[in-house]
């Protein structure tokens, strides 16, 4: 997946919130080929974890992907669990982890989507990809509105874990970079599934994501991030870690 040139649409600074989306589907999948052809599943845990070479391997080769491989930890269960390795331009970079649940009575064919609104060419932003639009914040605090969307939806008509987990890294490190000159990086990423994050077809809906800065110093920063549905319930929720 090619992650050099992402920026984060609430501070413009580079971005790696992109391999949330690029674990979440690798390590998902990897849990989900574990299952009977009678089961679904659904992401309960996604992780993140960047070694600091990261960012200056992706400034040094930006033309190279991020390969993700992902594979079962222990015997099958409920909750699965895989484990996958990030790997650019031949070096590891990070690892990541999915916990998943099987569930009984899926959708017996893929829910389809509909038609992509989004005319893609090489300028196309991340903000347009993951279908988001910023919104008023604070000194403290970022916002970002998940628009409706088919391409963004999963296999079940849901918002894509990934893509969720991804905006959630976005306004956490926009809170805590907020007015910096020395912005920090995400060195971890930790997201909790809690419901559906589900966005209606109505485009006045306000399903947000916010991220709040709980701590930050010189060296490193806490934000908590939260994704709220349109009912104005907590779907998902993150915590993220950034160093200098």
């Amino acid at each position: 997946m090619p992650i050099a040139g992402m920026t984060n649409p609430l501070t413009g600074l580079p971005t790696i919130a992109g391999l949330a989306v690029l674990v979440d589907d690798v390590a998902g999948r990897a849990n989900y080929y574990r299952t009977s052809r009678e089961q679904w599943t659904v992401s309960s845990e996604l992780t993140v974890d960047i070694n600091p070479v990261a960012y200056s391997s992706l400034v040094a080769a930006p033309d190279e992907p991020v390969i993700a491989s992902a594979r079962g930890v222990g015997a099958p269960g409920s909750p699965l669990l895989s484990v996958c390795d990030l790997v650019h331009a031949g070096q590891p970079i990070g690892v990541g982890t999915v916990h998943t649940l099987a569930l009984e009575g899926g959708p017996d064919t893929p829910v389809t989507g509909g038609a992509d609104p989004l005319i893609r060419t090489p300028s196309t932003t991340l903000a347009d990809l993951m279908a988001v639009e910023p919104l008023p914040g604070g000194d403290q605090a970022a916002r970002l509105r998940q628009r409706p969307d088919p391409i963004v939806n999963n296999l079940l008509g849901i918002v894509h874990g990934g893509v969720s987990s991804a905006a959630l890294e976005l306004v956490a490190a926009a809170a805590i970079n907020h007015d910096r000159s020395d912005p920090q990086r995400t060195g971890s990423i930790r997201v909790n599934f809690l419901r559906p994050f589900i966005v209606a077809a109505d485009a006045s809906a306000e399903s947000v994501y916010a991220g709040t800065a709980l701590r930050v110093g010189r060296s490193t920063a806490v934000a908590d991030a939260h994704a709220i549905g349109q009912d104005g319930k907590v779907a998902l929720v993150a915590r993220v870690t950034t160093y200098r």
